[in-house]
């Protein structure tokens, strides 16, 4: 497997890593219910091939933001039996829920406990965006890093971004943080902190993981045929997965490309990939085979969502990514999904009260409310 430097921490490390947010399910779809055996399988070979890079965070395979999810608690049995050795442990801070300097000490020292490790390996203040910056700031985010270098119970401090870009240049200024984390794929190349803060972070040393490069799968599978048709003129045959994979591994900035992956096909396919993908390897006519992809994408796409996760649950029921899942493959496709079939009457989107909870927390800033009405118009 290629290894990268990560910045300015002179690690390397592979620039395949395994997210863990999207871990495989047991049967009946509670993302708390972790299908631990066929995950382990999963991310034992996938170490064993050379991956040296796991991600998590407090909340994911859990009930909510507010709560601590499985996905700590999965990572610390998959890394017995020496496999804690092999790699780097990533988790993140859950911005959100401080208010106080207290809250911090206490969240981490919580995550040491559930991944059962002394030293977290890199640490992210998770998700920065206008509203939690400034509490950040004001309860003392910068002193509760060093302190927690300083006392070695995390190794390198970065954060997770999903705001604007004058706000990520901000962060990056604000604190000699070793690296960040933000959502990069040929779609988005312009959102968020985008291809202009990968290169200013780039630029002040920082080391940069990529989250959503095949943004929650969608980059991956049932692509309209004129796409698919784009990226037949290749002469290098790729499926989907791996023309948003080396697309985004081209770039001399990036570290670590994370995925989440749940099948060991997908497992084997992107450590294949992640064997090949050097910088600056895609021709010109193959990134303008991509870019024309991104033209025929971007021009279907209605909803901007990735299923993350993050609006869950709702208090009324409805199941967000779902509804908007199924909006934008109606959308892009030229299909309807079988809606009515797949969805409960309690997870539909005419359930929404719009009392707006979902929304404080997206990180991609989606007016879901609004979305929310036209899925209703189009399904129901």
């Amino acid at each position: 497997m290629l290894y990268r430097k990560f910045g300015k921490t002179n690690e390397n490390v592979s620039i395949l890593g395994f997210g863990c947010m999207r871990l495989p399910l047991l049967p009946g779809g509670d993302t708390t219910k972790i299908d631990e055996q066929l995950a382990m399988k999963l991310v034992h070979y996938a170490i064993d091939k050379g991956l040296n890079y796991i991600d998590t965070a407090y909340p994911y395979h859990g009930t909510g933001m507010e709560n601590g999810g499985q996905s700590e608690l999965f990572v610390a049995k998959v890394l017995k039996n020496g496999y804690r050795e092999k790699v780097k442990i990533a988790t993140k801070l859950p911005s959100w829920l401080i208010k106080t300097r207290e809250d911090m000490d206490i969240l981490l020292n919580k995550q040491l406990e559930r991944l059962e490790t002394d030293v977290i390996d890199f640490y992210l203040v998770h998700g920065i965006n206008s509203n939690v910056w400034p509490i950040l700031k004001e309860a003392g985010i910068t002193e509760f890093l060093d302190d927690a270098i300083k006392d070695g119970r995390i190794k390198y401090a970065g954060f997770s971004f999903h705001d604007k870009l004058d706000l990520f240049k901000e962060v990056v200024d604000h604190y000699d943080w070793s690296f960040c984390q933000i959502q990069y794929n040929y779609i988005d190349e312009d959102f968020q902190a985008g291809a202009e803060g990968l290169d200013y972070a780039a630029q002040r040393g920082l080391g940069i993981v990529i989250m959503e490069p095949i943004r929650g799968g969608k980059l991956a599978d049932n692509l309209p045929e004129e796409a698919l048709n784009a990226f037949d003129k290749s002469q290098i045959k790729r499926t989907p997965a791996e023309w948003a994979l080396r697309w985004v591994s081209n770039h001399p900035g990036v570290s670590v490309i994370l995925s989440g992956m749940n099948t060991m096909d997908q497992v084997k396919e992107n450590i294949n990939i992640a064997n090949e993908a050097t910088t600056n390897s895609l021709t010109k006519k193959e990134l303008e085979i991509v870019d024309e992809v991104k033209e025929i994408l971007q021009e279907r796409i209605k909803v901007n969502c990735t299923a993350c996760g993050y609006c869950m649950p709702c208090p009324e029921g409805v199941n967000i990514p779902s509804c908007f899942t199924m909006y934008n493959n109606y959308q892009i496709f030229g299909k309807e999904e079988a809606y009515n079939m797949r969805m409960a009457p309690s997870q539909r989107a005419s359930n929404c009260v719009e009392c707006g909870i979902c929304e404080t927390h997206c990180p991609q800033g989606i007016l879901i409310r609004d979305e929310l009405r036209n899925v209703k118009a189009v399904f129901e």
